[in-house]
């Protein structure tokens, strides 16, 4: 089972603007739900994001209005017969804070005060709300999160990846089209931030490493590589010649039962051995070793994957990284890892 505060700390790890100053006691405070987490980021993060300026976009209007303005739709003001009303069609550009980013934070606070979060915390997204009074309602089900960020809304980042946990985690469409709430993060979704904490805190801790989400080419006779599938690693540790690729695995169940007989997931084993085997090839020209780990989260099961496997050469283990423990137990569980693999790759280079 994880912890709620550790929720936290994988998020300030996806997002270093967590680590800063006004998010800093967060780490501190205790939490009932991941709920009532996500609700103390985004009211913090908003708030912040109002005192700069909620970000502002030109958006094309076009609308009956008594004063000119823009491009007069003349064919419509005539269709309409707004002239009547002493007002034409005009289609102009406004800059305006009515924007897709601004609306998704809008709706993502009316889900969360419908969540099991506390009467202080519903009482300071509604405090927010009166800012966002001129932006449109969004529906959170329809929305596409692909977003490209710039230097105009960079600041946005953080709260649209919050948003889009809250909106995953307690929204869930029905069959007639209708919505409901559901339980808090689902095993997809803690899946993708499981991810991206692990290559995030080898980036930030361990700066000796060169910690990347590779992709990793396929190791072809010939040029043909039709419809075969990417081969994009969680993350991947270099230091020298050694290599480490980590499959960071997220699951309700870290084992597969078949015959009575509990096993590693197959397909995460083939997984990982395609990726060593071809990263291996990859850098045949150059003296190296690559290793593969499949890192699962702890359940509570009584079997946890624990084993070294020495397969064609390459040295394949599987472990589990406990999240329901205090944080600095599972930053000791990941230091321990980088550490004993690559002194272990050094003491093997040394004696040969």
């Amino acid at each position: 089972m994880i912890r709620v505060q550790n929720i936290y700390h994988m998020l300030a790890y996806a997002f270093q603007v967590l680590r800063g100053r006004g998010y800093r006691d967060v780490a501190t405070e205790q939490f009932d739900n991941a709920a009532e987490l996500c609700a103390v980021i985004l009211s913090r993060g908003i708030s912040s994001q109002i005192k700069r300026g909620l970000g502002r976009e030109y958006m094309d209007r076009t609308e009956a209005i008594s004063s000119l303005r823009g491009k007069i739709e003349v064919s419509e003001s005539v269709k309409t017969r707004s002239v009547m009303r002493r007002q034409m069609i005009c289609a102009y550009d406004e800059f305006s804070v009515d924007t897709r980013m601004n609306g998704i934070l809008k709706a993502t606070c009316r889900l969360l005060l419908h969540a099991d979060i506390s009467k202080a915390r519903k009482k300071e997204l509604r405090s927010l709300m009166v800012f966002f009074s001129d932006v449109r309602d969004v529906d959170l089900a329809t929305v596409d999160w692909h977003m490209r960020f710039d230097r105009n809304n960079q600041t946005y980042r953080m709260l649209m990846g919050v948003c889009w946990l809250v909106a995953k985690g307690l929204l869930q469409t029905q069959a007639d089209g209708s919505a409901k709430l559901m339980d808090f993060f689902d095993e997809q979704r803690m899946s993708r931030l499981y991810e991206k904490f692990i290559l995030e805190y080898y980036r930030q801790e361990h700066p000796e490493l060169a910690a990347q989400a590779s992709c990793i080419g396929w190791a072809l006779d010939d040029d043909f590589d039709d419809l075969l599938p990417t081969m994009k690693s969680d993350v991947m540790l270099c230091h020298g010649g050694a290599v480490l690729i980590i499959d960071a695995k997220y699951y309700s169940c870290t084992t597969q039962r078949r015959f009575d007989k509990r096993s590693i997931h197959s397909g995460n084993l083939y997984q990982i051995f395609a990726y060593v085997k071809n990263k291996e090839a990859e850098l045949a020209e150059v003296p190296h070793t690559v290793s593969g780990l499949l890192l699962y989260a702890k359940t509570d099961e009584e079997i946890q994957p624990d084993g070294v496997y020495r397969m064609s050469g390459n040295r394949i283990s599987v472990r589990t990284l406990d999240l329901g423990l205090p944080f600095e137990s599972i930053r000791m569980q990941l230091d321990e890892i980088a550490e004993t693999h690559f002194a272990r790759e050094a003491h093997c280079s040394d004696v040969g």
